[in-house]
């Protein structure tokens, strides 16, 4: 038998922590716990980057999916939530070369080797922080089946599908401006970068015609580009040029000639509608350069003027070596020097800002391996389109169809060490040999020697096989068999792009099959006053630090209940705290109810034993089965545990336990206490996935529970036919008004809500629950007519309510009290006004702090409005 009683306070560290221990050391979290062939459900997590601890984004990201997977399991389904981590190649380098450098060293002075021994030895460290902070939020994943993206079976099928799609002619190598990240030296896509808007400056150059015919003026926001200019373009168009096409410019600063060109590229009504045309560092130029028939492989039809390091190359130049913003200086003074800049103007320039190390990236003419897109994006255009895959919210179907249906080729390789390296073997005559191995290359070379390219693959190509590489693919294992397509992706909205496109399209092409079925894109989180969480900024907050003040099950409710569709989540100390507050409720109320429910499961009454608060609780908590597994079928989390909130807060607590306590013990309790019991281990069965530690504590204390059993593995509850009663929400409706304006009555004499007065005098007062009503407003009983001596009245429905004051409540010292308390709050409210219409104070301090005034000066209006009220109440007394 169960111990029936809780301590007297919770204490959140102990129970989480003990009941963790339990559901692992069972063997819950794997699916064979309770196998069932005919209903599977599966979720490989979004694999968090090694380089570090989970932020709060992470928190809210596997706290859902967690709801998810325990709600499957209650709902009787073979439920795998399968774990792991990433590689994450740029953002684990830098991490390690970080410390590197503050042992005076770099990547270079330990060799590959020993560096990727160094960072191996880091991803053990940090992963096993990750490992921790998982399990103290409570997730219930499969920690026999974690994975991670540089596993050596993962690796095989890395490389599987790189060598499919080289074969195929999807994979290839070629010359591209590709975006260049000069604070770590490598490659990046387009869609690892941030667009960011700066003050900036346009020059206006002058390019002289050959035959000494004056000028060409040029705009530009890169003078240090100049130096590899082929052509200067202008619009077909364009009236003011169509006679200078085909003549010969003289290149400012250089001596070299480039022609006047016509193509649609410029636009008129930018600058002067003449553009400087740098095939080397500009995509757009680069297109033009293709147009023109460029030989890109020829430095004297296509040069480069920056290389990797972002310094200018252009030997026998006082600029060559120059880091590129100072060669800007330089030229630009030299232009003006010789007579060549025109004009200067202020203008704001979008600049590419690459996230990781937050340097400028430099478009850079690079020979890099590319992945052609189009073949593999047409069938995951279509598998979206016919409803195969479904977003929510349903308005990321469109950012989904935009990308994919405009999608460019994508720059794969990447100048790192750390992460998949490039299955291609060059012979010493330079031929590319695509192999899974240095020894299967050396074969396909006839023993002739071998040498790997240096290069690794873009994180994103490995992430992309994360559904079913992790399910052992490309061996048909048995989990592959029976988990993939898996159920659903939770992700975030910045990685549609990144991740999501990708594995759609890889699944639907090496597996012939979705990867998911449905796609739930959560809310953003940040900080309370709206900005983004960011380590660097100052503003990450670290998910521990708040599980160890408030607990797990108060962490993850705080999140999930502000979970809406506005993609957007304010995240504080207010919230979490509430999410405390509750489970202290939750913890007070049950302990409550299992005192009077005792050690036996309740006999079930007949149904004419219900009284209304019975009939009326049990028809609210039906109503919220109903609500809350219809939420959870729609992955709106916020309006599920807003509606577990209501019913156990103010449905359950509020009203019912207060209007059962009158029967408790009489001989009528038994039937309060059978409800009790039903109230407290469905709601504990609702509640679950939600708050799983406090839920099961809780759970396991009613009679009846076998000490084996656990939550996870209990049957979701399904509303009762017998329990819907629409005539018992009616009634106790008109109970709760009536109650309500006694209580308002009360209050707004000075009545405490704690002083129990002998009687409440009712007129028209329709008759029945008079006893329930006197119960709850705080009265011994209801009398007909109305009192002798003094009284204050109101009016509920089409009743009439009084109530007596004599011996009550002293009239003029409350009088004198409220005019006290309304003078000090008007001079507050004074305060206040002549603040926020200072419009020096509104435009200088911080919106918030704004805020926070205009609402206190709102909250102090709504008081004095109440105590105005009760002053009105005082004076307009009656006696009989």
């Amino acid at each position: 038998m169960n111990e029936p009683t809780l301590s007297t306070k919770y204490d959140p560290t102990v129970v989480e922590e003990r009941w963790y221990q339990e559901w692992e050391s069972q063997g819950l979290f794997r699916p064979e716990y309770r196998p069932n062939p005919q209903r599977r459900y599966c979720i490989t997590i979004p694999p968090p980057n090694v380089t570090g601890s989970l932020h709060m984004g992470h928190a809210l990201c596997y706290s859902i999916q967690d709801v998810l997977g325990r709600w499957k399991r209650m709902q009787g389904f073979e439920t795998l939530i399968l774990p792991g981590t990433d590689h994450a190649g740029i953002a684990t380098q830098k991490v390690v070369e970080s410390q590197l450098r503050e042992e005076g060293l770099t990547r270079h002075d330990l060799g590959r080797e020993k560096f990727l021994e160094r960072v191996w030895k880091w991803k053990e460290e940090s992963g096993g922080m990750i490992l921790k902070q998982f399990k103290r939020l409570g997730f219930a994943f499969d920690w026999s089946r974690e994975r991670f993206t540089m596993d050596p079976h993962y690796h095989d099928a890395v490389l599987r599908v790189f060598l499919d799609w080289y074969e195929r002619g999807l994979i290839y190598r070629g010359k591209r401006v590709i975006n260049w990240d000069p604070g770590l030296r490598t490659s990046v896509s387009d869609i690892e970068v941030s667009d960011e808007v700066r003050q900036g400056k346009l020059y206006h150059i002058r390019y002289p015609f050959v035959d000494g015919g004056g000028f060409l003026v040029v705009a530009t926001t890169r003078p240090e580009t100049m130096l590899a200019d082929v052509a200067v373009a202008v619009h077909p168009s364009d009236k003011r040029y169509q006679h200078l096409v085909g003549k010969q410019l003289r290149l400012p600063l250089t001596g070299r000639t480039i022609p006047v060109i016509a193509d649609e590229y410029p636009d008129p009504e930018f600058g002067t509608g003449a553009v400087k045309i740098t095939p080397a560092h500009d995509a757009n130029d680069f297109e033009v350069g293709v147009r023109m028939g460029l030989d890109f492989d020829d430095p004297e039809q296509v040069p480069v003027c920056i290389d990797e390091e972002a310094r200018v190359v252009a030997p026998g130049t006082p600029y060559h070596g120059l880091d590129r913003w100072e060669a800007r200086k330089r030229i630009v003074a030299d232009l003006e020097r010789e007579g060549l800049l025109e004009k200067v103007e202020d203008h704001e320039i979008a600049l590419k800002i690459a996230d990781r190390s937050g340097e400028v990236i430099e478009p850079l003419l690079s020979e890099q391996w590319f992945c052609s897109m189009k073949p593999l994006a047409e069938p995951a255009i279509r598998a979206v389109k016919e409803g195969r895959i479904r977003f929510t919210p349903a308005r990321y179907t469109d950012v989904y169809l935009e990308w994919m249906e405009n999608i460019r080729d994508w720059c794969l390789s990447r100048q790192l060490w750390w992460g998949h390296r490039i299955p291609i073997y060059y012979t010493e005559d330079g031929t590319p040999i695509a192999a899974m191995s240095e020894d299967e290359a050396r074969q396909k070379a006839g023993g002739a020697p071998v040498t790997q390219d240096p290069d690794v693959l873009d994180t994103w190509f490995s992430s992309a096989l994360w559904p079913f590489a992790t399910l052992g693919w490309p061996d048909q294992t048995e989990d592959l068999k029976r988990y993939y397509p898996t159920d659903v992706l939770v992700t975030a909205r910045d990685i549609i792009y990144l991740w999501v496109a990708r594995m759609i399209m890889d699944g639907l092409d090496q597996v012939r099959e979705i990867p998911f079925r449905d796609v739930y894109v959560y809310a953003t989180v940040l900080t309370e006053d709206g900005k983004r969480m960011s380590k660097s900024l100052g503003t990450g907050v670290d998910p521990l630090e708040y599980i160890n003040r408030f607990g797990a099950d108060a962490m993850r409710f705080s999140l999930l209940v502000q979970t809406g569709m506005n993609q957007e989540i304010r995240f504080g100390d207010r919230p979490i705290q509430e999410a405390r507050n509750f489970c202290n409720k939750i913890w007070n109320a049950a302990r409550f109810a299992l005192m009077h429910i005792g050690e036996e499961i309740p006999a079930e009454p007949s149904a004419d034993a219900l009284a209304l608060e019975d009939r009326w609780i049990l028809d609210r908590l039906n109503e919220t089965i109903e609500a809350v597994s219809d939420a959870l079928q729609r992955y709106h989390m916020m309006d599920a545990t807003k509606r577990l909130y209501d019913f156990f807060w103010s449905e359950f607590c509020d009203w019912y336990i207060e209007a059962c306590k009158r029967r408790l013990e009489k001989p009528e309790g038994s039937v309060a206490r059978w409800v009790l019991y039903q109230c407290l281990d469905r709601f504990c069965r609702l509640m679950h996935p939600f708050m799983p530690h406090i839920t099961e504590e809780v759970w396991h204390r009613l009679p009846g529970i076998a000490k084996d059993s656990y939550l996870d593995y209990t049957d979701w509850p399904s509303p009762e036919p017998g329990w819907q009663n629409k005539e018992a929400r009616r009634e106790f409706e008109w109970v709760q008004e009536t109650v309500r304006a006694a209580r308002n009555l009360r209050q707004e004499v000075g009545v405490s809500p704690k002083q129990r007065l002998e009687a409440l005098f009712a007129e028209g007062l329709a008759e029945g629950h008079e006893d329930l009503i006197a119960h709850l407003a705080g009265f011994e009983r209801i009398e007909g007519g109305k009192p002798a001596g003094p009284y204050a009245s109101t009016v509920s429905g089409s009743a009439d309510l009084h109530l007596p004051l004599e011996g009550v409540v002293d009239v003029e010292a409350e009088r004198k009290r409220l005019e006290t308390l309304l003078a000090k709050r008007q001079k507050e409210l004074e305060s206040l006004e002549k603040r926020l219409s200072n419009p020096m104070f509104v435009e200088r301090a911080k919106p918030e702090v704004v805020e926070a005034d205009r609402l206190a000066a709102q909250g102090l209006r709504e008081e004095i409005e109440r105590l105005n009220r009760q002053l009105e109440r005082l004076s307009a007394l009656k006696s009989s």
